[in-house]
């Protein structure tokens, strides 16, 4: 079997068109997996993808396989310039990036780096001692742990020669009773596991099912809602999946100035928040370069190897920046700020924890998990989704039980005005969309008249 390097070293010397990029993907994954305080199922997966990009003119053909084999390389070129020839100009054609423009990463020659099971030495003895205590408390823990190290190589017939590997891993815990009549999540994202406190995930678990032994029902309306990080995270990442520069300037999106244009520069709320990514920010390091499969609306397969810099999407309450390809950037006339995969969020200043803000609170609900989210309205980016697995009341400071489930119907981007606190960043794992964005820190947030638009049947 070749090394992914020359793969790609092989691919390109089988172009015939103007251009080539070729993108081999080499991925291992390691998980556990637990029900009733036992473990399940653990194993491990390899798998192995490889991307051609043939540029013939102005119009592109690209061909993804998995497994290539070095004599089926060929093939897999020829089959990607054929889809060039028969496609039309590229809308979003340029040169390829240089070695001038391009970003950084690790050692081209090294091999591809790997996982394996190896990577729970400390969460599973941690995790076994969950289970006890967890037995002794007549409480049940179900969940699993996952973990993919993934390593690209980007190669161009400019000469680009560019690699990295990305670790990616996260904990999702759920705690049930004994009669499974209540249940509690948690969940976090993580590099390498060293950081997962796992009996401070079970602890506080614990504690809301406690909370749930007095049941309250409340009805429909607008409350005052402290939202932890996580649901944060569900929300901050749908609307910055949905901060394209190319729609905002037809005129799509909630981004979308009336009259024309976009709404960079637009206050969208009265706190200094800070919503912004960057490559290198410590515990949540990614992908220094744009890596694109294939061009869609966001991205641009011409900008693969463009180094990926710090950039703030909001800065000081206002909105900064938006999603843009080097074409989107030469229509909107705004800077170039290609999509990063992680987001960071914090409101400069602010230190209090989510128990702070709980203690602070007269009257208002603690929403710990949000759930099928769906976008309604994409001029408002109105969404709307369910509660689960934990709505709280809290009356003068305490926490006083657990209420019934809602649907609501909120937009990030309204909910952004009516923030009214903040507390401290801190890691996050969104659980709607957990299996495709992991690497977010976010404050827990107090929202006045958050909207519960109808009371939930959902247990």
């Amino acid at each position: 079997m070749s090394t992914p390097q020359e793969t790609v070293e092989r691919a390109l010397g089988f172009s015939r068109t103007d251009g080539c990029i070729v993108i081999a993907d080499e991925s291992s994954g390691a998980n556990l997996r637990w029900a009733g305080n036992t473990l399940t199922t653990n194993g491990v997966t390899r798998s192995r993808r490889l991307t051609v990009i043939a540029i013939a003119g102005e119009s592109t053909g690209m061909v993804s396989r998995a497994g290539v084999t070095p004599d089926q390389v060929e093939d897999l070129v020829r089959a990607a310039e054929r889809s060039a020839e028969e496609s039309g100009p590229a809308e979003d054609s340029a040169p390829l990036i240089d070695a001038a423009r391009a970003g950084s990463g690790g050692a081209w020659d090294d091999p591809p780096a790997e996982t394996s099971v190896g990577v729970f030495e400390g969460f599973a003895p941690a995790l076994g001692e969950a289970f006890a205590a967890a037995q002794d408390g007549e409480r049940l823990l179900y969940g699993f742990a996952t973990h993919e190290m993934s390593s690209t190589f980007l190669g161009t017939s400019a000469g680009l020669r560019l690699r990295f590997d990305e670790p990616t891993g996260k904990v999702e815990l759920n705690a049930k009773t004994s009669d499974m009549a209540r249940s509690a999540w948690a969940g976090t994202g993580t590099a390498d596991f060293r950081d997962v406190d796992v009996a401070g995930m079970a602890a506080g678990l614990s504690a809301r099912l406690k909370w749930g032994e007095r049941r309250v029902e409340l009805p429909a309306g607008r409350y005052e809602t402290l939202l932890p990080p996580g649901p944060v995270s569900d929300l901050m990442t749908y609307m910055y999946w949905s901060a394209g520069a190319r729609d905002a300037q037809d005129g799509r999106t909630v981004f979308s100035r009336p009259g024309g244009g976009t709404r960079v520069g637009d206050t969208l709320s009265d706190l200094p928040v800070r919503l912004y990514s960057d490559p290198s920010a410590p515990g949540l390091e990614c992908t220094p370069f744009v890596v694109a499969h294939a061009s869609s609306r966001e991205s641009s397969v011409f900008d693969n190897g463009l180094a990926l810099n710090p950039v703030d999407w909001i800065s000081g309450g206002k909105l900064a920046a938006l999603l843009q390809t080097r074409q989107s950037a030469e229509l909107t006339g705004l800077p170039l700020t290609p999509g990063v995969d992680n987001l960071l969020m914090e409101v400069p200043g602010s230190t209090a924890s989510l128990e702070d803000m709980v203690a602070s609170t007269r009257r208002g609900l603690l929403l710990t998990c949000l759930w099928y989210i769906r976008e309604v309205d994409p001029q408002s980016l109105l969404l709307t989704g369910l509660t689960r697995d934990g709505v709280y009341l809290v009356e003068d400071g305490e926490v006083v039980g657990e209420v019934n489930n809602f649907r609501f119907n909120e937009s990030p981007v309204g909910l952004l005005s009516r923030v009214a606190e903040a507390g401290r960043t801190e890691r996050a794992l969104s659980r709607e969309w957990s299996d495709y964005f992991t690497r977010t820190a976010m404050p827990p947030l107090r929202v006045a008249d958050f909207n519960m638009s109808t009371v939930s049947k959902a247990n």
